[in-house]
């Protein structure tokens, strides 16, 4: 873990990402701007909250998917812990499926790791601005929601499913096998088969094959 070094001027950047690549890569990339650094970084949802008892950043860059844990969860404890703190959603998930989510768990911004590195900086200046950082589509698409004029889409019944069946649906309508699934979400094989049976059963799927035959429909629906 990067220890906290003293910036007068600076704002305070704490990392949470399971590679510690990534975590380096953005070291690089936050530590060059004039106007903010990073004051430490941890790799999972109890290393996090451990390190914000002795450090005090002023936004946390947190990914969804961590070793020991779900990012919309840790973000939930630390707004309900540090209420005070803002948190940055940085994560490969498309923003379609988590942003809004990642919003109502109490993050203040929503970028895809796909993004630009500009997109990223612009998205940590706006939050410590007090201001919420989206895309331009989903922040339509929240606009649309409140007016009344949200799409089916918008309205679909994969509302009915956690943040982590959600996870698990997506992967699967890409066409990833259980295992797979396991691996990365770090999670044992016969989990995963529990949140696949969870699905199945609130979107009223009869079989394994109906499930990926939802999941990959509903991963199309999101390109039209």
């Amino acid at each position: 873990m990067k220890p906290l070094t003293i910036n007068s001027g600076k704002s305070a950047i704490m990392l949470v990402d399971d590679h510690p690549l990534v975590r380096y890569g953005l070291i690089q990339l936050i530590d060059s701007e004039p106007d903010m650094f990073v004051c430490c970084e941890a790799g999972g949802c109890r290393e996090t909250l451990k390190a914000l008892e002795s450090n005090s950043p002023d936004l946390v860059i947190v990914d969804l998917s961590m070793n020991d844990g779900n990012g919309l969860d840790l973000i939930k404890d630390i707004r309900h812990i540090y209420p005070s703190l803002s948190a940055l959603v940085l994560s490969m998930h498309d923003e379609s499926l988590y942003a809004e989510r990642a919003l109502k768990a109490g993050a203040r911004g929503y970028v895809m790791k796909q993004a630009g590195t500009k997109d990223l900086i612009k998205a940590i200046r706006t939050i410590l601005a007090g201001q919420i950082f989206v895309s331009q589509s989903i922040s339509s698409r929240l606009i649309a929601k409140q007016t009344g004029h949200a799409s089916d889409n918008d309205n679909c019944y994969v509302g009915l499913l956690s943040d982590r069946e959600l996870e698990v649906f997506e992967m699967i309508g890409k066409g990833l096998k259980t295992g797979v699934i396991a691996e990365l979400l770090h999670l044992s094989i016969k989990t995963i088969e529990t949140y696949r049976a969870n699905i199945k059963k609130k979107l009223d799927l009869p079989d394994s094959s109906k499930l990926t035959q939802a999941a990959v429909a509903w991963i199309n629906s999101l390109d039209k």
